[in-house]
């Protein structure tokens, strides 16, 4: 496994990160487990999770499966760098007294305890922000951190789903208070969505935080889902955003040309996806989330793939981006 240090910290984590969003809903306690056992093994030691995962009347249920299995002992926790988010109403029919949500002092207090008792462990090594909260200042909001810090309930503060101008923000105000800040984002990147490197990413590099792309398959879109759609086996790619695209006869085109493409250099789609993200400056690694064991290994296997620069330049044909970031046009 190939390791890099998280943003400007001095910690270091796997080039592939698990995300354990399915654990619960889509994966058993049991499978969940043995998934974590074996990307452990394999030397993948970055889990990210979230207190609202588990959904509906069971948010909180995958940070529970995550806290029987440090449970199990035998270094699991000591092993993982353990990543939960902040922010989501955990009431379980979308409603909540006030406070009980967002990024208020009193709500980051009360979450991340609700978490830590989920969880089973005394100390959460990034502690992210799920959302921008428009309505708290950041000053509130690294208050509450600091104290966190201090008590040693968290290590790390990162975001998820911030614009660059919200980074700059919240590491502004740190700034001024001698926080640390945040030490990476959490944002949505792949080959069909690169909007990221207009403003994001150039952010997360100018202020040394480490990106962690999520949905790098789109929503299945990436990992063969024209092959698969014509196997009779649609899976993630027959809902959400792979459908749309799919839907879209453009769209279908492009992903048509990127199966084309692999398939004329003897690569699996969603292997292929993983590997040009770790091509990206700035990325410390993306996550996945595997449903079955078969879907871990083969996460695992992108990350020892080596892309050509033939095909590296055919994807980016394929899928040009959005162009330089605005900077570029200055004199």
């Amino acid at each position: 496994m190939k390791y890099t240090q998280l943003g400007r910290t001095g910690l270091k984590v796997s080039r592939l990160v698990l995300g354990t969003m399915n654990f619960g809903p889509q994966t058993d306690e049991a499978e969940s487990h043995a998934i974590m056992d074996a990307a452990l093994d394999a030397g993948v030691n970055f889990f990210d999770t979230a207190n609202v995962y588990g959904w509906g009347e069971n948010k909180g249920r995958t940070e529970g499966i995550l806290g029987t299995w440090f449970a199990r002992g035998g270094g699991r926790r000591e092993k993982t760098v353990l990543a939960t988010k902040v922010y989501g109403n955990m009431g379980a029919d979308g409603t909540a007294w006030p406070n009980h949500d967002k990024l208020s002092a009193v709500n980051i207090r009360r979450a991340v305890d609700a978490s830590l008792k989920r969880l089973q462990t005394d100390h959460i090594d990034l502690y992210q922000f799920h959302h921008v909260d428009r309505a708290t200042p950041w000053e509130e909001i690294w208050q509450a951190v600091d104290v966190l810090v201090q008590q040693g309930k968290i290590l790390y503060a990162g975001s998820s789903n911030h614009a660059g101008w919200h980074i700059a923000q919240a590491n502004e105000t740190a700034a001024r208070r001698g926080s640390l800040g945040l030490v990476s984002e959490q944002c949505l990147y792949n080959l069909a969505e690169r909007r990221a490197e207009m403003e994001v990413i150039p952010a997360a590099q100018g202020y040394g935080l480490g990106v962690i792309p999520w949905s790098p398959l789109h929503g299945g879109l990436l990992g063969g889902a024209i092959r698969k759609e014509n196997e009779g086996g649609g899976g993630r790619s027959s809902s959400g955003r792979a459908a749309e695209a799919l839907a879209d006869a453009s769209s279908r085109a492009q992903i048509q040309a990127y199966e084309d493409l692999l398939a004329k250099h003897g690569l699996e789609p969603g292997e292929a996806a993983l590997a040009w993200l770790l091509t990206r400056p700035g990325v410390t690694g993306p996550i996945v989330g595997p449903r079955t064991g078969e879907q871990l290994a083969s996460a695992l296997r992108a990350v020892e793939l080596e892309l050509s620069e033939t095909v590296l330049t055919g994807l980016d044909e394929i899928f040009p981006g959005p162009g330089p970031s605005p900077e570029a046009f200055a004199w």
